[in-house]
């Protein structure tokens, strides 16, 4: 025990239990916003792309062009720019609530996208089938597609989540908060090296719970 308090002796274990829970607001917060942004975008990307049910090619092309913008600006970057948008909205851009409209605007589009692929990948057939029946394109999207994309969709938002963890820890940079902040405070600028191991290691931790999770809602809704 001794020897553990000697090599973690900079580590204040109250500080790393109040980052973690910061951390899981934001990831859990950034990515509420991000599946419910995300997912209306993504269907709208199925349904006005070539050969689809709504085929628009200008929205489409418009639609796309935006998303395809905010997926392209490194995170870093995004977070700078969006400094004066954040504090107009939020009222600060420091801490978790100034950390989350940026986790927003990256995870909302990487989100959409996985949302658009999934739906790609359902087969034709049913759809076909769907409106032989008579069905229109709310009862197509919600009675057919959706359910049918839902494994798809499933590990979207997984791969979304992880990739809000480290979105989280690298808000860190500009005062986001959680563990990234406490890293880079602490870590990096005080060269305590025993803080940066703990925070490391709790990230690669959240990682592995998120992964296994999801693994296991895409098997079970893959039996249905």
């Amino acid at each position: 025990m001794d020897v553990f308090m000697d090599l973690f002796s900079n580590v204040d274990w109250s500080e790393i239990g109040w980052a973690s829970w910061d951390t899981l607001v934001m990831v859990g917060m950034s990515l509420l916003f991000s599946v419910v942004i995300g997912l209306p975008i993504g269907v709208l990307l199925f349904l006005t792309g070539k050969r689809q049910l709504l085929e628009q090619p200008v929205a489409y092309a418009v639609l796309s062009f935006v998303v395809n913008v905010l997926r392209s600006v490194p995170f870093i970057i995004l977070l700078i720019v969006m400094i004066p948008f954040t504090v107009m909205l939020i009222g600060t851009s420091l801490g978790v609530a100034g950390a989350i409209p940026p986790l927003v605007a990256g995870g909302a589009p990487f989100f959409a996208r996985l949302v658009e692929t999934s739906l790609r990948e359902v087969d034709r057939g049913i759809i076909e089938a769907t409106q032989a029946m008579g069905a229109n394109v709310k009862q197509i999207v919600f009675g057919a597609l959706l359910p049918e994309a839902m494994p798809g969709i499933i590990a979207g938002i997984t791969v979304t989540a992880i990739t809000l963890v480290s979105y989280a820890a690298m808000s860190g940079v500009i005062g986001g908060g959680g563990l990234g902040d406490l890293a880079i405070r602490f870590g990096y600028q005080r060269f305590q090296t025993d803080v940066m191991v703990i925070t490391v290691a709790l990230l690669v931790i959240f990682v592995q719970v998120l992964q296994m999770a999801g693994d296991r809602l895409v098997l079970y809704f893959s039996r249905k």
